[in-house]
């Protein structure tokens, strides 16, 4: 080496080495302040203005907006979801995710994007297992996942935790701090976030740390009582119960009308053809694993109130030893948030695959995610592929005791923080959240304000059953 050469490099090994900006990487030095940046948009949209909520003249009514979220799905269910729709005006809330984007695209928002659930009400979170068995907390529902404002998941929240409360029998009061709290944690959730170094940050709250971060020691009992039952939620017990031995050693399902029917041959053979394409949606450590198991049987099953009237399906598979191993192949219909997210001035993406949406969707917003996460097509309709009752547990907020309702959400409110950082920078959020409780007090007006509406809505769908405007089948 000459002497050029050593000096050339002692000069660099005093310096900073200049590289070229990297796609895909921040640029160094840091350009610009995102806290400063977030505190900035209140003059904007200050955050009183979050309690806001204006219903336009042409805002359809319960019944309209009830019959036009039914086009599409299978004519012989829609009785059932709009029967299960409403049993109370909780259950209408978490059916009417397409009427309530029409009223948010009608508030006043930051215009800070993030991934959103779509669908962020309470009954959206639970326990699932992950690849090890152990039981994580977090969202687990993503038909309706956008790249949208994180105002609309929060408003969603904080709306169905009042109307929960309500039905629980809490009193006003407390429905109405339970709405703060979630808020609340959302907003110091973020600032901690915020605080931390970017992979700290995107590994937070873990399981046994979110009780304590949220101050939610009500809730210990009823979320132990809720992971015993999810363990044994398995697709061993599913199997067990709902499938029969048949003569060449496999098993099939044993119909359960309304919710379990068997399908024609064919179309259990579409669904069963469709999981080869599914394959390769996955990472190829996965295929062994498949590789390992054989398809024995396809059934259709009816699934929750909002996705009631979709194609949805379970397939068994059996490994050697005749271990089951259940997935459920749902259809993924578009968002019901597009339309409105359009209204609202926020770009609408190109989607190639509504399942693909979905999954996607699904992987940037929780910290661990299903294994066998996948996609397909059946009959040239878009499905989301995934493991059923994978050790799944869920708390019913409309059944919590009322000391317990304020716990949930601070929670809940945690969790969506959590899941809004993995595709926005925590920083920006929590420039604008800020410190005090100006963002919590109108969060918690807006819900009251929305669980009223929600409450006409209800009637308003009952008063339309009645009149023979909308068929529903009650109580099922």
């Amino acid at each position: 080496m000459t002497g050029t050469d050593v000096g050339a490099t002692d000069a660099a090994d005093r310096g900073a080495r200049r590289l070229p900006r990297v796609r895909g990487f921040a640029a160094w030095p840091p350009q610009g302040s995102p806290k400063e940046e977030g505190k900035a948009l209140r003059a904007g949209v200050p955050r009183s203005a979050h309690r806001t909520l204006d219903l336009d003249a042409a805002r359809p009514d319960a019944v309209s907006a009830v019959a036009e979220s039914n086009a599409g799905r299978l004519a012989e269910l829609t009785p059932l979801r709009v029967g299960r729709m409403a049993a109370t005006p909780f259950a209408f809330l978490r059916g009417s995710a397409a009427l309530m984007a029409y009223d948010l695209a009608r508030t006043p928002t930051t215009r800070i994007a993030t991934q959103i659930c779509g669908d962020a009400h309470a009954a959206n979170f639970g326990l699932y297992g992950d690849a090890r068995g152990d039981l994580v907390i977090d969202l687990n529902d993503f038909d309706e996942t956008a790249h949208g404002p994180w105002e609309w998941d929060l408003k969603r929240l904080v709306a169905s935790l009042v109307l929960a409360g309500r039905e629980a029998g809490a009193d006003e009061d407390t429905c109405r701090a339970a709405a703060r709290d979630a808020a609340g944690a959302y907003r110091r959730t973020m600032r901690l976030l915020a605080k931390l170094p970017a992979l700290d940050a995107w590994n937070a709250i873990a399981d046994e740390e979110l009780v304590s971060h949220t101050d939610a020691h009500d809730l210990l009992g009823t979320l132990q009582r809720v992971s015993e039952k999810a363990r044994a939620n398995t697709s061993g017990r599913f199997a067990a119960k709902s499938t029969e031995p048949v003569p060449d050693g496999g098993r099939r399902f044993v119909p359960a009308p309304p919710v379990l029917r068997r399908v024609p041959d064919a179309e259990a053979a579409a669904v069963a053809a469709s999981l080869e394409s599914y394959v390769g949606t996955l990472g190829e450590d996965r295929h062994p694993l498949l590789a390992r198991h054989a398809v024995h049987d396809v059934a259709f099953r009816v699934v929750g109130t909002g996705s009631v009237g979709t194609r949805s399906y379970v397939v068994l598979l059996l490994d050697h030893r005749g271990e089951p191993l259940v997935l459920q192949v749902k259809e993924a219909r578009p968002s019901a948030l597009v339309p409105h997210l359009v209204t609202a001035g926020f770009e609408a993406p190109a989607v190639p695959h509504e399942g693909r949406r979905v999954v996607l969707g699904q992987k940037r917003m929780q910290v661990v995610s299903d294994t066998l996460l996948g996609w397909t097509t059946v009959e040239g309709r878009p499905y989301q592929v995934r493991q059923f009752r994978n050790r799944k547990g869920s708390v019913d907020p409309a059944a919590l005791a009322a000391d317990q309702i304020d716990d949930y959400g601070r929670m809940t409110g945690a969790l969506l923080a959590r899941a809004h950082s993995h595709s926005a920078d925590p920083r920006l959020i929590a420039g604008y959240c800020g410190k005090n409780e100006e963002l919590d007090e109108a969060m918690a007006a807006f819900a009251v304000a929305y669980a009223d509406r929600t409450e006409a809505d209800h009637a308003e769908l009952v008063a339309g059953i009645r009149a023979g405007r909308i068929e529903a089948e009650l109580g099922v």
